[in-house]
């Protein structure tokens, strides 16, 4: 044993060097989170919603976007001081590095993860619908007691999924610009709520391959005329959920839960090409 004096003799650590060390290490930590949910939007059927939700940073990006989304409206209208406290209420330690994380695996997903989908169709989709239903444990407990109603309306929103994610996949090769606008408003809405895959919207509508191909190649052009209908999408709806998981909370919850339910659909790993 090392004698007191040794001990006492050792230097502490800084409490300032100590705080700066623990919020590095949870940037890190927020990094990989969002490189999660950015890597289950590349994969069609898999929500990144429900990656948030199970990963447990649904509420703190929603509420974040809810604000920011006020506080630019807020800027756009001159009201200086009321888009101070909104973007003030933004949880920018951990929204930074999650969209850090989230840009650099759409990336690094659509030139990787998209061609090992292909290549092991059955093993891949097999991971995501184990994870995925584990998943759904995660807002049935949120829901609390469960009784005939919220049976009957989770039944109802996992036959909406069921059905949804059952249409079958098209290309659009030459999409207009306009097309490209409504489907990243489409597609970002499907991000904010889980269950609903974005990618799997896009497969749907037959421009999954082409988004990739536009990630891939970086076309700018496309790739703005998206991010530009994701935001006007996500001004509209991002609001309403905020509203929704605030005043009807359990209501919420329990559709949440029947859609991330249904959608286990997109992920059955034996299915065919028509699903």
């Amino acid at each position: 044993m090392l004698p007191a004096v040794a001990l006492a003799a050792r230097p502490a650590v800084p409490p300032r060097t100590l705080r700066t060390l623990c919020r590095v290490l949870a940037a890190l930590v927020n990094v990989i989170r969002g490189s999660l949910i950015g890597a289950a939007e590349v994969v069609p059927g898999v929500s990144g919603g429900t990656i948030a939700l199970v990963i447990g940073l649904y509420e703190t990006l929603i509420s974040s976007a809810a604000a920011f989304v006020k506080g630019v409206l807020a800027l756009l209208r001159g009201r200086t001081d009321d888009a101070r406290t909104l973007l003030g209420q933004v949880h920018w330690r951990v929204v930074i590095p999650v969209g850090v994380g989230m840009a650099a695996a759409v990336v690094v997903g659509a030139a990787v993860l998209e061609p090992l989908v292909e290549e092991y169709p059955v093993q891949t989709r097999a991971v995501f619908f184990g994870l995925v239903l584990v998943g759904i444990s995660v807002p049935a407990r949120m829901v609390g007691r469960w009784d005939v109603r919220g049976v009957l309306l989770a039944a109802a929103a996992a036959a909406l999924a069921f059905v949804l994610t059952g249409l079958p996949p098209g290309t659009i090769d030459d999409p207009s610009l306009l097309l490209v606008a409504a489907a990243g408003a489409a597609a970002v809405c499907a991000l904010a709520l889980p269950g609903v895959s974005g990618s799997f919207l896009l497969l749907s509508i037959g421009l999954y391959e082409t988004t990739l191909n536009a990630v891939n190649e970086r076309d700018w052009a496309y790739l703005a005329t998206f991010a530009f209908g994701a935001a006007i999408g996500l001004a509209a709806f991002v609001s309403l959920l905020q509203w929704l998981l605030e005043n009807k909370t359990r209501i919420t919850l329990v559709v949440l839960t029947g859609l991330m339910a249904g959608s286990l659909r997109a992920l059955w790993p034996w299915q065919t090409e028509d699903r």
